[in-house]
């Protein structure tokens, strides 16, 4: 895992094999973050990384200097990862290890300025993620939801739907209110 841009440019973690993580592509985290360059100041936004994984988006928002951190993931192994990891930056996202349909349902004194969300390609209801998020009212009014979702899935017909990317084999859809 290498952190692309900012100020933790190219440090590389190893994140243990054991962790059930498909890391986003660097290819596919630059254009992405080009694009939130383009349409968002990093000072001050408020940032959710859902289905974290080995807290790569998460360090790349901390690298552009996003203090705001919040990351749920549900494995413990992948929480500890974070958590070292942002040790050794000398940053601290909040970490919360939950089911993040759960999560979301239970958190609504919380809003957000950009949501990521990279959930396990073959997660039963992926679909209903994006109506999760509105339905749980934790996206600020001009915000982002960022879902990676496999080539098979489309939300082109979803409420709040914004725009689909195509990054290699990594698809991205957005959604704002």
């Amino acid at each position: 895992m290498r952190i692309i841009s900012g100020e933790f440019k190219g440090r590389r973690f190893s994140p243990p094999g054991n962790l059930p993580i498909r890391p986003t592509t660097d290819q596919a985290k630059e254009a992405l973050f080009n694009i939130f360059n383009n349409n968002f100041e990093f000072d001050g936004l408020a940032v959710l990384d859902l289905f974290s994984g080995s807290g790569s988006i998460t360090f790349e928002f901390a690298s552009r200097g996003v203090s705001n951190l919040t990351c749920v993931e549900q494995n413990f192994k992948c929480c500890e990862f974070i958590k070292s990891t942002a040790g050794v930056l000398g940053i601290s996202p909040q970490v919360i290890k939950a089911d993040v349909f759960q999560w979301a349902q239970q958190n609504t004194n919380r809003k957000f300025d950009l949501i990521f969300a990279d959930p396990p390609y073959d997660l039963d209801n992926l679909k209903d993620l994006p109506k999760l998020i509105f339905d749980a009212g934790i996206l600020k009014e001009e915000g982002w939801l960022i879902v990676e979702h496999p080539k098979e899935i489309s939300f082109k017909d979803e409420a709040h739907f914004g725009w689909h990317r195509v990054y290699g084999h990594v698809n991205f859809s957005m959604f704002s209110l």
